[in-house]
């Protein structure tokens, strides 16, 4: 099968983690031991969040006295693909020696036009307190929105349209390279007047740009690894239900917010409806068993999940839909 791995940056900077090289390190080892099993039978490209790190990295751009301005998130953002694509190819080559590994940077093409420049909601940086995040919104400028517990920075997320790299990754991909690519969803660019290239100030999410990637890779099979077990109906409520399997539609129709789960379900959702694929939702640690239909939550056009998706098993060979009541399954495994 071809997969590929949208890897959450809260999997390589857990919450309340200090943003340490070394702590993220050791993440990144703990996250290619869980890949690995998928690489050494799968053709794997692997993507990366880059959330937490580009937020540190803008911090420090605008705390340097030697600059005359902050350096802008296109730039910001090319660091963090190179500092992770970086820790995760050589943990991979020290995982599976002989393999080959290419970690590239890339450009993601997006509309000028797109209406998320308007309205910030891509979260990035640290958690704050409301007083420590209101202050820092008044000096530097920035725009901040609760996150959970706490308060974060947030900037223009706008929809990507193409990876500009994709042949190259294609290439890789068939000389039997693992690639590491698409690091924060991309280097966010949009084509000026004369067709060239121009960087723009915004983070593309990741798991958006993955989907894409997958579509015009052709891939088998999309699966957004983040830090919780599956997609959960009326989550962090008493009544909250995991969702283990769904079509497009019936994942959709449950509602996500726009600045954490939301986006990982429209990407899976796009992939299974556009490509008759299958996607999964889970834990990093889980990715061998979401593989399986095991774990996790599993998208398909219709609800179902084995024989349809290649080198997955008949469906006999795979459990049940779990954990959800019958009016619930019903709705989500209905054919879309």
């Amino acid at each position: 099968m071809r997969i590929v791995v949208a890897l959450g940056g809260n999997a390589l900077l857990r919450r309340g983690q200090r943003p340490d090289a070394t702590t993220q390190q050791e993440n990144v080892r703990r996250a290619v031991d869980a890949l690995a099993p998928l690489a050494e039978e799968h053709e794997l490209v692997l993507t990366h969040g880059n959330g937490p790190q580009v937020g540190v990295l803008a911090l420090q751009s605008a705390m340097d006295p030697h600059l005359t301005t902050p350096y802008p998130f296109d730039v910001l953002g090319a660091q963090t693909q190179g500092m992770i694509g970086y820790w995760l190819l050589q943990a991979m080559q020290n995982r599976l020696p002989g393999r080959q590994v290419a970690a590239i940077i890339n450009q993601t093409l997006v509309e000028a036009a797109d209406p998320a420049f308007a309205d910030p909601s891509k979260f990035v940086g640290e958690m704050y307190g409301r007083d420590e995040a209101a202050r820092l919104a008044r000096e530097r400028d920035w725009v901040v929105k609760p996150d959970g517990e706490g308060w974060r920075r947030v900037v223009g997320s706008p929809r990507p349209q193409r990876v500009v790299e994709t042949r190259l990754i294609r290439q890789l991909l068939e000389s039997g390279a693992v690639v590491v690519c698409a690091g924060g969803g991309g280097v966010p660019v949009i084509r000026d007047a004369e067709g060239q290239l121009r960087g723009v100030e915004a983070v593309v999410d990741k798991d958006l740009t993955s989907a894409v990637l997958a579509e015009a890779l052709d891939a088998d099979m999309l699966l957004v690894l983040t830090d919780v077990s599956c997609v959960f109906r009326d989550f962090g409520t008493p009544g909250q239900q995991p969702v283990h399997r769904a079509t497009p539609s019936g994942l959709r129709a449950l509602g996500f917010p726009a600045g954490s789960m939301g986006p990982k379900v429209d990407a899976a959702c796009r992939f299974a409806e556009l490509t008759g694929g299958a996607a999964g939702i889970g834990a990093l640690e889980d990715a061998v068993a979401i593989l399986r239909g095991e774990a996790g939550t599993l998208v398909t056009p219709t609800g179902h999940y084995g024989e349809a998706v290649p080198g997955i098993g008949r469906p006999d060979q795979v459990p049940p839909p779990m954990g959800l009541p019958a009016p619930v399954l019903t709705a989500l495994s209905q054919e879309a």
